[in-house]
This record gives C-alpha cells, sequence and structure tokens, in this order.
C-alpha cells in the first residue's frame, strides 16, 4: 500500500488519526477506548525508541572519546556497538511500518464511513493489520535486549579479568619488595563503568518499548474479541429482516386459521 502521510510526526498528530478518533466519539462507538489505547502504545514506543538512540549516540561518544585509553573492554564493545545499532535501526523500521499501517488503516475507516455510514466501523479492526507487525517488533526488541545484556555481561567480565590481571601483576611486584600481597581487585573501574551505562540506560527504554508493545497486543486482544462478541449493524438489520418477512408469511395463513374458525360457529 502507499505511502498516504509522513511516519515522521508523531502518531496522534496524524490528520487520518485524528478525524477517525472524533468520528468514532462522536457516534459513540465503545471501540474508540481501545483502539485509542492501542494508538497510545504506539505513541509510547516512538518515544522510548528516540531514547533508545540517544543513549546508542551516547555510547558513539565514550567509545570515541576513550580512544586514547588502552582498556580492553572498548575492543569488545567496538562490534556490540555496531550490532546494537543495526537491532536499533531494524526496530525503527518495524515501529516506522506499524505507524503507516495505523495512518492507512485510520484513512481506509474514514473513507468507508463516508461512503456506508458508522456501520462500516463495525469490526473495525479489519482495517488496521498490526498484530504480525507488533509481534515481530516484539522479536526484534527481544533481540536487542539480549545484545544489551550480553554487552554489559562482557563488560564485567572483561574488566574484571583486567583488573585481576592487574592485581596479579602488582602483587608480583610485592612479593619481590618484601610486601604483603594485595587480597582483592580492583572494582569495575571509571572507563568501564562509563561505557556500559549507555547500554544500561538503553536495556531500560527498550524493556519499556516492549512493555508497550505487550500492552497494544492487549488491547488488540480485546478489540477483536469484542467484534467477534457483537453482531453488527448490518448482521442485526439482516436479522430484523427475516423475521419480518416469517411473520408477515405466516400472517395470512394464521388470519384465515380465525376466518374458518368464525364461519364454523
Amino acid at each position: 500500500m502507499e505511502n498516504t502521510a509522513t511516519t515522521a510526526a508523531p502518531l496522534l498528530e496524524n490528520e487520518y488519526v485524528k478525524e477517525l478518533l472524533a468520528v468514532m466519539e462522536a457516534n459513540r462507538v465503545p471501540a474508540v477506548k481501545d483502539l485509542l489505547a492501542v494508538f497510545n502504545q504506539v505513541s509510547a514506543m516512538e518515544r522510548q525508541l528516540d531514547t533508545a538512540v540517544t543513549e546508542l549516540a551516547a555510547l558513539r561518544r565514550e567509545l570515541s572519546a576513550s580512544q586514547k585509553q588502552a582498556h580492553p573492554v572498548k575492543a569488545v564493545l567496538q562490534n556490540t556497538g555496531a550490532a546494537m545499532e543495526k537491532s536499533v535501526t531494524a526496530v525503527r523500521d518495524r515501529l516506522d511500518a506499524t505507524k503507516q499501517a495505523v495512518i492507512d488503516g485510520c484513512k481506509n475507516a474514514v473513507d468507508a464511513f463516508r461512503e456506508k455510514g458508522i456501520s462500516a466501523l463495525d469490526n473495525i479492526t479489519r482495517f488496521f493489520k498490526l498484530r504480525p507487525m507488533l509481534e515481530t517488533m516484539r522479536t526484534e526488541l527481544d533481540k536487542s535486549i539480549r545484545t544489551d545484556r550480553s554487552a554489559m555481561d562482557k563488560i564485567e567480565t572483561v574488566s574484571a579479568e583486567y583488573h585481576e590481571a592487574g592485581r596479579h601483576i602488582k602483587n608480583m611486584g610485592r612479593t619481590l619488595m618484601g610486601n604483603e600481597a594485595a587480597a582483592e581487585a580492583k572494582p569495575m573501574g571509571k572507563l568501564a563503568k562509563s561505557l556500559e551505562a549507555p547500554f544500561r540506560a538503553e536495556l531500560s527504554c527498550l524493556s519499556s518499548m516492549k512493555k508497550s508493545v505487550e500492552k497494544a497486543l492487549l488491547r488488540l486482544t480485546a478489540l477483536e474479541q469484542s467484534a467477534q462478541r457483537k453482531p453488527s449493524v448490518q448482521q442485526s438489520i439482516h436479522a430484523l429482516s427475516e423475521k419480518l418477512a416469517r411473520e408477515q408469511k405466516s400472517a395470512p395463513a394464521a388470519e384465515k386459521s380465525r376466518s374458518v374458525s368464525h364461519e364454523a360457529r
């Protein structure tokens, strides 16, 4: 489907999104509450991803600023940072596709309303193919979260090994000098902590984003179940028409039966 609007602007500011919500609210369509909740969660994902991108930029700055400092953690993070950037880009692409699906769905729903009236908005979810997109985004987020956690584990492991090696070297010197050996290695240093901080912050953002996806899926499920339980206006009209037709068909027979009974008396 062709793009009907840019996905650069916040979702809830899109003209088609605002128009559909206004139509549903004006006509007191019950599904508007759950639909708005889905849209709100997508908007939350936008903000959370923007924060994650900011943290990724912070990681690049930390790596760049530490170029002159020799530390094994930096070498470990070069590839990890690239993988993280690729993963976040994939999430961004999924989110943009989801936003576009929402915008297109809103436009199509409004067009259907103008053509057929409010009954066209029965089973509103048929205008939005969001479930597979949200589920794919959740998968991408899981990958990104695992990458963050793996990076943090590597930072802590390499830093611990680095300081442990330093302790051994210092203890050799202390032993030669006749001094008592140091019992423990130094804790994680400032450089390792500064490099770990963006991953920790980004992990928090991506975890929040995953929760938003799951909340959106729950609301989407509520919409789908509501549509299955509630007959559409068209179905109700059809059922009523059939009932009236049956009554009209049986009316002459009942009238004839009453006439025969009256004549017999």
